[in-house]
């Protein structure tokens, strides 16, 4: 029976100073050839370098109940070229559960053509106690000014991603660390643009993963 992880904390980082919850990922379309990061590596229980990660060994990981989902999810991607975006379920070696959310945009080549998708795997098991919000309440002053703002960003994640409210705040700290954008920059222009995504139910996701993963080019003044 797989286990549910122990709580870790948000800024846990691994032996290179990398956030262990979060891991980068590329999926090459031609071959189903994968490469993932040390941080995602961890994630499923292998020492790095240690497996050539594989789609038969990403499903194998699946949990039982989601696998089906995860594989109609890369049939997709392999016959539109969309990225391979999800919120899944899979089990680590040590036999603990892992429920993350990955978050993708289509790779290019050279010639612009799409040659596959890559992205982030964003391991939403652990959660902030509350020693650890009030510590970073203390570290984004002028967070309760912008409330309103990233509650709403907050909103759009969680119904994008089917989420929590912790978890789409992790989130969006998330993006904010890796641009150097602030929090309330990166909100505030995510609400700006979502209201031009495509009103598609099939394509929502690809083109949210899309603008998260983008919008901090496009703040002004930063």
């Amino acid at each position: 029976m797989p286990r549910t992880g122990g709580k870790r904390r948000l800024d846990e980082r691994d032996a290179d100073g990398q956030p262990s919850h979060i891991g980068g990922f590329k999926f090459y379309f031609v071959g189903q050839r994968w490469e993932w990061s040390d941080e995602v590596a961890r994630m499923h229980g292998y020492e790095p370098g240690s497996v050539q990660p594989t789609t038969e060994l990403l499903l194998s990981h699946k949990h039982p109940e989601d696998r089906r989902l995860v594989q109609d999810l890369l049939d997709h991607a392999l016959h539109t070229g969309d990225p391979f975006s999800s919120r899944h379920r899979f089990i680590d070696t040590r036999g603990e559960l892992h429920d993350v959310l990955v978050v993708a945009d289509r790779m290019f080549d050279d010639r612009g053509a799409v040659i596959g998708s890559s992205g982030y795997y964003v391991d939403l098991t652990a959660s902030l106690d509350e020693a650890r919000q009030e510590v970073l309440d203390e570290q984004l002053p002028g967070l309760f000014e912008s409330r309103a703002v990233i509650e709403q960003a907050k909103g759009a994640l969680m119904v994008i991603y089917r989420i929590s409210a912790d978890q789409a705040f992790r989130v969006l700290q998330w993006r904010s660390q890796e641009t150097n954008k602030k929090l309330r920059s990166l909100a505030a222009q995510l609400i700006a643009e979502i209201g031009e995504l495509p009103a598609a139910p099939s394509s929502i996701q690809s083109q949210f993963d899309h603008l998260l993963l983008t919008i901090h080019a496009r703040i002004p003044g930063e």
